[in-house]
C-alpha cells in the first residue's frame, strides 16, 4: 500500500503501538485513550492498541496509565507488516 496521494506528496505514516497493563480497563476509558482499541485479556490484563502521532503522544498515554495506578507490563511498536493487518481502530 502506497503512502502517496494523487498529487505525489508523501503522507506521514503513524506508528502503531501496543501497551499492555495489569488490570482491567473497560470501554468507559475510550475517551482517555482516544484512538486506541481497549481489549481486556483473559488473564486480567488490558491491551491497548492504536496509532500514535509522535513521542509526546506516546508519553501522554503512558502518563495516563501511570495516573490510573495500573502497572505497565510492556510497550511495543508494531512492525509495519503487523500494523497493516486488520483494522484495529
Amino acid at each position: 500500500m502506497s503512502n502517496t496521494s494523487k498529487t505525489g506528496s508523501q503522507t506521514p505514516r503513524l506508528s502503531v503501538y501496543q501497551i499492555r497493563v495489569q488490570g482491567q480497563l473497560g470501554s468507559e476509558w475510550a475517551e482517555r485513550f482516544d484512538g486506541m482499541t481497549i481489549a481486556p485479556q483473559e488473564n486480567g490484563d488490558t491491551l491497548l492498541t492504536g496509532p500514535v502521532t509522535d513521542q509526546a503522544a506516546l508519553y501522554g498515554l503512558l502518563r495516563t496509565v501511570r495516573d490510573l495506578g495500573l502497572p505497565l507490563i510492556f510497550v511495543r511498536r508494531l512492525p509495519p507488516d503487523e500494523a497493516d493487518g486488520p483494522d484495529i481502530s
